[in-house]
């Protein structure tokens, strides 16, 4: 008797996530993309909707692939919630005039929390001199600058990680050196280095989710290259 194949169906194998794409449709623009490309909105038990980042709420849920922009105007407009109705299969819903502010935080705060999990598995360094060392050597895998980091800094770093083989410049993250700090449990995080290509590419993936939604006028700038090849695994 042959034996069975033993596939490896786990989401950590790649030809495993291009078997089972779980695609979803956006319920303003009816795009289907993949989930990991959309954002869940789940219906709490009171009927009122909030973002579901990370798509584990109980329950049914709604997507959307928009803007923050066309969120708030399909919200002002009083497009959304008949949208919202129809996918929830209900009447009894209730939409926050700031819902697109609350995702808005909600992705911004899950890019933070992935920053913090490489942090506490030690895919990730920082240091000015640290990450220098480790540009130039072509063990960093993604670069990134806080919002308020220097030009001469993020330049002399950014020629380290090219001369290493990285991209041509790191990525623009759009929260202060103070905010990466806390993120990270650190004293002033300036400049920070993925070791990591596997962490690199979940946090690639929590920043693409992020800018997708805020927009190319809101989102963080700078550093496009470093992002392309974002995963679409953000665990």
């Amino acid at each position: 008797m042959r034996s069975p194949r033993n596939d490896d169906l786990s989401p950590d194998n790649p030809e495993a996530r291009d078997r089972h794409v779980a695609e979803r449709t956006c319920i303003l623009s009816r795009r289907t993309a993949s989930r990991d490309e959309l954002i869940r909105l789940a219906l709490g038990p009171d009927g009122s909707v909030a973002p579901d980042v990370r798509a584990r709420a109980p329950g049914r849920g709604a997507w959307i692939g928009v803007t923050r922009g066309e969120i708030d105007l399909a919200n002002a407009k009083g497009k959304l919630k008949p949208a919202l109705q129809r996918a929830f299969k209900t009447n009894e819903v209730s939409v926050p005039a700031d819902l697109g502010e609350r995702t808005e935080a909600a992705l911004r705060q899950s890019a933070l929390d992935r920053l913090g999990m490489e942090a506490r598995a030690g895919n990730l360094i920082n240091g000015s001199d640290k990450v220098e060392v480790a540009a130039r050597s072509g063990k960093v895998a993604l670069l990134i600058h806080a919002a308020d980091a220097g030009d001469d800094g993020n330049r002399k770093l950014d020629q380290a990680w090219r001369v290493g083989g990285g991209a041509a410049q790191g990525v623009i993250f759009p929260a202060s050196r103070t905010i990466l700090s806390m993120a990270l449990g650190r004293d002033n995080v300036v400049h920070v280095a993925l070791t990591d290509p596997a962490a690199a590419s979940r946090v690639q993936h929590a920043l693409k989710r992020w800018r997708a939604f805020t927009g190319p006028d809101r989102g963080p700038e700078g550093g496009e290259p470093a992002l392309e090849d974002g995963s679409a695994e953000a665990n």
